[in-house]
């Protein structure tokens, strides 16, 4: 079992960076593909960025060029920095993970949830 727990996130206003943090538990995370997914008022949960065991990084086209997700596997965690940050980044931001390194967009494709941390960006 994998537990995961989210930390970072905050009020900030546009232009503004934030690093969330997602700590895991267990000693597999370094055979874990972690993400991100966010998830607005009354939208679906959606993907933002992925870091697949074996080292690839992916993005959600509305977040390249201004978030980048990162790993400290002697941590057990996996971070989100984001930059240049607008009022449509507000949301839900939840860490997820998987075994396998398979490309996954899909929240469905990943076996363990963290709570969750709010970011709400003013204008």
């Amino acid at each position: 079992q994998v537990q995961l727990v989210e930390s970072g996130g905050g009020l900030v206003q546009a232009g503004d960076s934030l690093r969330l943090s997602c700590a895991a538990s267990g000693r597999t995370f370094s055979s874990l593909s972690m993400a991100w997914f966010r998830q607005a008022p009354g939208e679906d949960r959606d993907f933002v960025s992925a870091f697949t065991w074996t080292g690839t990084t992916y993005y959600a086209d509305s977040v390249k060029g201004r978030f980048a997700i990162s790993r400290d596997n002697a941590k057990n965690t996996v971070y989100l920095q984001m930059d240049s940050l607008r009022p449509e980044d507000t949301a839900v931001y939840y860490c997820a993970a998987k075994r396998g390194s398979a490309r996954a967009m899909q929240g469905h494709e990943y076996t363990y949830w963290g709570q969750g941390t709010q970011v709400t960006v003013s204008s």
